[in-house]
């Protein structure tokens, strides 16, 4: 896991510890049944079901590893005062964005990366578009370079 801060709101966290309990209790009992009867299978050597057991475990495992030190070091955003500057994008922070020559208007939640799901509109912090709109204030110009050239957009509410 990367040293970079991780930011959650309380709902993702909340989730996150859900999940963990799940993968700690009902997952890892499943695998355990899955690799027991595919031992009495025989050989294992040449036992797919014991390898794909095998499998399944590990990938449980590194999942149940990943959101343990998540839990440990994020920082949950919501409601935390010394990420809210008034009127300055920050982690947390609804925008309301316009591409320059385009009149739509496009809505986004800034949030930490672990969140970040564009068809729902939340972007990384860590995106192009995220770190360029964070500290910015209402009617600053942001400009992120793409692949297809650089895009300049309008900041319209915090």
């Amino acid at each position: 896991m990367s040293d970079a801060k991780q930011y959650l709101t309380s709902e993702k966290m909340t989730e996150f510890k859900k999940e963990l309990d799940f993968l700690r209790t009902d997952k890892r009992k499943q695998v355990a049944e899955s690799l027991e009867y595919a031992k009495k299978l025989g050989d294992l050597s040449e036992n797919a079901e014991y390898h794909e057991a095998r499998q399944s475990q590990a990938e449980i495992e590194d999942r149940i590893s990943h959101l343990e030190n998540l839990l440990k070091t994020a920082v949950i955003v919501d409601g935390n005062e010394s990420f809210i500057k008034e009127g300055m994008v920050s982690i947390g922070s609804n925008v309301k964005i316009q591409k320059e020559g385009e009149k739509e208007l496009r809505e986004y939640k800034i949030v930490g990366s672990e969140e970040a799901d564009m068809a729902h509109g939340k972007v990384s912090n860590l995106s192009p578009l995220g770190s360029a709109l964070l500290g910015k204030k209402k009617g600053d110009k942001v400009i992120i370079s793409t692949p297809k050239g650089k895009m300049t957009y309008t900041l319209l509410s915090v």
